[in-house]
């Protein structure tokens, strides 16, 4: 029996502490219909306009993005900078915050407050996608610029202030083609100039990303070990190498590039506590762990990828780097090093 929002609020008020997404996944409803329970409370329904929101947040100053799926967080501090706007992908090129957002996966849209205990307000946007699951959430920090902030609220209020929500069904998976054979993958790899063509490789001969990865031979992808990637943490924050790190869901991309220094784990968690970065991955949720080389037109680049127990993709690592430029060989080095997985031989 469908939960209406009396019955969200109802069981909220008796687990207050809980998060949000554990809490919506317990009572089998959407993170999206938990936020929306309290609309004419304490939260507001807002539009999911990319373009206005993100305009609008050039100008509230400071504040906290986070992007996430299930077993990765990714939280940036800093102001929305260098917006770019297009009909199929936007983009922020801000030195601290860098997204990738794809509009039309947005589908909800709230503005929450909530009291702290010592009289405090914590202030958030939230976008979902049509299954009510997260696609991106910005915080107000204490720098932020709430007179803008209100503003931006004010302009992407939606006109129907409701809090029911009704949520889309899990999408259907995209059937695949007849797969390639090992010798179209190969001579597809081996023509890559750019690492931005290899979604549209795998799209063209037909294989999931990590069915490629199995399948291409070790020149080009190799298995690691779990203990590989505790390891690459504390080499690169030891090192302080500059590293990409992506975390993504259907709706947007964040990425940090710099320098990681505090890696601190916790439980199952894997976390980054950095002043403008924090990171926190569910490591025992990584189920495969891979590094990859892909050709450029400026020698190859090497990466680290994470997949779960759907063979979905949670992670991403890079050296930083320029583009069009080889990247670093501290970072190349560190990957090619790392423990392999038991069934794996050397690269």
């Amino acid at each position: 029996m469908r939960k209406t929002p009396q019955d969200i609020r109802d069981l909220r008020a008796k687990h207050p502490e809980m998060r949000e997404r554990d809490f919506a996944r317990i009572h089998s409803i959407s993170e999206a219909e938990l936020v929306a329970a309290d609309v004419g409370r304490t939260v507001i329904r807002l539009k999911p306009n990319v373009e206005v929101l993100l305009n609008g947040l050039t100008a509230v100053g400071e504040v906290m993005a986070l992007t996430r799926n299930e077993s990765a967080v990714h939280e940036k501090i800093g102001p929305y900078e260098k917006v770019v706007i297009g009909p199929m992908a936007s983009m922020v090129l801000g030195e601290q915050i860098d997204l990738r957002i794809f509009p039309k996966r947005w589908a909800h849209g709230y503005a929450v407050e909530k009291a702290n205990d010592d009289g405090s307000v914590r202030r958030s946007l939230q976008f979902f996608d049509a299954q009510g699951m997260a696609a991106h959430k910005v915080h107000a920090r204490p720098a932020t610029d709430l007179e803008a902030w209100a503003l931006l609220v004010e302009n992407l209020r939606h006109p129907e202030q409701t809090d029911t929500l009704t949520v889309a069904e899990p999408a259907p998976v995209e059937a695949l083609g007849e797969p390639a054979s090992l010798a179209a993958l190969r001579e597809s790899w081996a023509a890559m100039t750019d690492t931005h063509q290899f979604f549209p490789m795998l799209r063209k001969l037909n294989l999931p990303r990590l069915d490629a990865l199995e399948m291409v031979g070790e020149d080009y992808a190799w298995q690691l070990d779990h203990a590989a990637i505790k390891t690459m943490f504390d080499q690169s924050a030891a090192d302080q190498l500059p590293i990409m790190v992506f975390v993504g869901n259907n709706a947007c991309i964040q990425i940090h590039a710099g320098p990681i220094t505090k890696v601190a784990p916790m439980g199952p968690w894997l976390n980054v506590m950095d002043e403008t970065f924090h990171l926190h991955l569910r490591l025992d949720q990584v189920v495969n762990a891979w590094a990859v080389r892909k050709p450029t037109a400026g020698g190859h680049v090497t990466s680290v990828e994470l997949y779960d127990a759907n063979r979905e993709l949670i992670i991403q690592f890079f050296g930083q780097r320029q583009e069009g430029t080889d990247e670093r060989t501290a970072w190349r080095s560190l990957v090619e090093t790392l423990p392999l997985h038991s069934t794996s031989n050397a690269a």
